[in-house]
């Protein structure tokens, strides 16, 4: 379980925090079916550690932005309604941190991690 709460507990914690204007999180979970419809009963995440690390750096160095966290559950068997995945974005204004947050989610999904749906 992924816990939202501590993360935004550390990033209020940043040093820089008092440059912040705006957090927002994402909290992906696992949804009852797969994109094509098909009912699932979980799926189990991969990670591309490498890779996501590369991406962190680079999206932390955007303007505007404070810090980033973010918590992949991988490697387990999980369920409908189980977290998969969160990420906290810290910054100066709106407009810097959600793109930052769309950003980094749409190149986490298509670079990093990968997934095997388990269908029922």
């Amino acid at each position: 379980m992924i816990h939202i709460d501590e993360m935004l507990r550390k990033i209020k914690a940043h040093p820089d925090f008092g440059k912040a204007g705006m957090v927002l999180a994402h909290n992906g979970v696992v949804r009852e079916s797969s994109r094509d419809g098909r009912p699932v009963t979980g799926l189990t995440v991969h990670v591309n550690h490498e890779r996501l690390e590369e991406l962190l750096a680079s999206y932390r160095s955007r303007d505007g932005i404070v810090d980033i966290l973010l918590t992949i559950v991988e490697e387990t068997r999980l369920g409908v309604g189980d977290d998969v995945m969160a990420i906290v974005v810290a910054g100066d204004i709106r407009e810097n941190v959600i793109r930052t947050l769309e950003g980094l989610l749409n190149a986490v999904k298509a670079e990093v991690t990968s997934k095997t749906e388990h269908f029922v």
